[in-house]
């Protein structure tokens, strides 16, 4: 996840660099914003967010980000052609209607301009083992239920989060849809993205020391993915 994180912000960062504009989906709360900085100098003015929960768009006023709170399955409320930067950092599994989340990113964006992704990918290595035995896909839709998703817990990659929120009407953790990684890249070219760079990372169960290697031989089935794509001028 590091390594898939430190790709999204550098392509955010290179898209960014001319002190274009950005609309982040799924702003949580303003930690990406900061680490954005790092890399460039972001006018705040210059970025948008959009946030579901009214707790943590509080909490970016008062880094006095420019987040409103909203729910992409409602589609963006922006006009077309507006942002140089569109981009969704572990939020497309958690839309319902995400292909409707796609075309709406790309009808914000200006020509020319560029969607950052990063997201499970339910074509893993490790989500066949689990199917071959009878268990949930570890990236996949999950249940929701919190002792249903326990149980699957010996088989899944493991994660910072243990706190299981499935039974929620709000859940935070609960994957709805989750694309593979050619279906992703296929459907992004289908909605008028053109140069569509992706990178996996996490091929389990092969060690460390060799992700990067087996990573750029087989992105198809790495554990999460990163997708940099160009809005066509047209």
């Amino acid at each position: 996840m590091r390594e898939a994180y430190a790709t999204s912000l550098r392509a955010i960062a290179d898209a960014l660099r001319d002190g274009g504009s950005c609309l982040h989906c799924g702003a949580h709360d303003g930690g990406i914003f900061k680490r954005i900085n790092e890399q460039i100098k972001l006018d705040p003015k210059n970025y948008n967010g959009i946030e579901w929960s009214a707790d943590l768009v509080a909490v970016c006023r008062d880094q006095n980000l420019n987040v409103i709170q909203h729910d992409l399955n409602d589609g963006l409320p922006h006009q077309e052609n507006k942002f140089d930067c569109v981009f969704a950092l572990s939020v497309l599994e958690h839309i319902l209607n995400c292909c409707a989340y796609l075309r709406e990113s790309h009808r914000v964006l200006k020509p020319g301009g560029v969607l950052v992704l990063l997201t499970p990918n339910i074509s893993t290595l490790f989500t066949i083992v689990q199917l071959m035995v009878g268990k949930m896909p570890s990236t996949g839709p999950h249940p929701d239920s919190n002792r249903l998703m326990e149980s699957q817990e010996p088989l899944r990659v493991p994660s910072a989060n243990k706190q299981f929120d499935t039974e929620g009407e709000t859940p935070v953790y609960r994957h709805l849809v989750v694309f593979s990684y050619r279906v992703l890249r296929q459907y992004l070219g289908m909605i008028g993205f053109d140069d569509v760079k992706g990178y996996g990372y996490g091929l389990y169960p092969f060690p460390n020391f060799m992700q990067p290697i087996v990573e750029r031989i087989d992105p198809y089935h790495c554990h999460q993915m990163v997708f940099v794509a160009k809005k066509a001028y047209r």
